[in-house]
């Protein structure tokens, strides 16, 4: 029989199990998605490294694979924001995460169109911001966590946010199976998000070298050289290099891949001029931090697309010291289930009456 958590966010979500996976640029894809939405997580497609039209496209190949909700994934600064959330609008797509904090006016304009909110953050007090101005849920990341990420760990970043807002909260940051899932649960979370775990699964559209790659190395780090913000990595010798680069050096790097992105992504110079000013101001960073974040899409590029990790970063959460294998996403979401179900019956046969 299939054991079902009932959860704040499986009710808001119409998904059948609280475990969500997060949008990774360059990996979570129609078949990622699609395959997690089968087995009855919350899949969340990853939109910052398509193009609009690129978009539209993938959101009807989920449709053709899955009948079940999914999520897209929008960059909040992004210059053509308004036109993404249109599309999600009219596609009735289910959820619309966010890495950044959207507008007051856009939660709004997706909430009256049915559509459920969720932006991620990384401190109590963004998490306070959001849902005052409306947001349906919150995706809190702990520093355990692959990609950009803070210095507080999950376990005191995640007791923090669910006794400020009364929304319902999605713990993400170290988890990997169905203990972590029990334990998130009682702290008070709504479920779980995972990004490494569902990289590492047979459903992964990454190159098959690549996924040899992390399950052969346990070392993160956390660097600046990526993009000029604290960003969790596998440490390659890539990365290596990296950190021993020059301020020079690195920012000639990031105009050259910012000139490759803009043929990739068919964005014009002065589209990605606005949205480094918009990048520049919600994050307070400097112009060379700015031209640095050019590195990251295509670092990534290299690594989860052409399977080069010896010429691209990989993103990864501390987990994946603890990640051998390679199960399908229903295996992996179904094991955690079992698991985390077989873990809360436990200790409450274990209460004294």
């Amino acid at each position: 029989m299939e054991q079902v958590l009932d959860t704040p966010l499986t009710r808001l979500t119409g998904v059948r199990h609280p475990v969500v996976q997060t949008g990774m640029g360059w990996v979570a894809g129609p078949r990622l998605v699609s395959a997690v939405a089968n087995a009855g997580g919350l899949g969340i497609l990853a939109s910052a490294t398509m193009t609009l039209d690129q978009l539209s496209s993938a959101i009807d190949e989920v449709r053709s694979r899955t009948d079940a909700p999914f999520g897209v994934n929008l960059r909040a600064d992004a210059s053509d924001a308004g036109d993404r959330i249109d599309l999600l609008i009219r596609n009735r797509v289910k959820v619309a995460s966010f890495a950044l904090a959207p507008r007051q006016e856009l939660i709004a304009k997706l909430k009256d169109a049915g559509i459920v909110v969720i932006p991620s953050v990384g401190a109590r007090r963004h998490a306070e911001k959001v849902a005052a101005w409306g947001a349906d849920a919150v995706l809190v990341q702990g520093g355990e966590g692959g990609g950009h990420t803070g210095a507080v760990a999950t376990t005191l970043l995640l007791p923090q946010v669910v006794d400020a807002v009364d929304i319902p909260v999605i713990a993400a940051g170290g988890f990997f199976d169905g203990r972590g899932l029990a334990a998130a649960l009682a702290y008070g979370a709504a479920g779980v998000a995972m990004g490494t775990r569902f990289l590492l699964t047979k459903d992964s559209s990454v190159p098959d070298a690549v996924k040899q790659t992390y399950l052969g190395t346990s070392e993160t780090v956390v660097t600046r050289q990526v993009d000029g913000m604290p960003h969790r990595v596998l440490r390659t010798p890539l990365v290596n290099a990296l950190e021993r680069a020059g301020r020079v050096t690195g920012l000639a790097r990031a105009v050259r891949n910012a000139a490759r992105f803009r043929r990739i992504s068919g964005m014009s110079w002065p589209g990605m001029i606005r949205d480094g000013l918009a990048m520049k101001h919600g994050k307070e960073l400097t112009w060379s931090q700015v031209l640095m974040a050019a590195n990251t899409p295509m670092l990534l590029k290299a690594a989860m697309v052409d399977g080069r990790p010896d010429l691209g970063v990989m993103a990864s959460g501390q987990v994946v010291a603890l990640i051998d294998d390679l199960p399908s996403c229903e295996e992996l979401i179904d094991g955690i289930v079992t698991q985390a179900a077989d873990v809360l019956r436990v200790l409450g046969s274990n209460l004294a009456h």
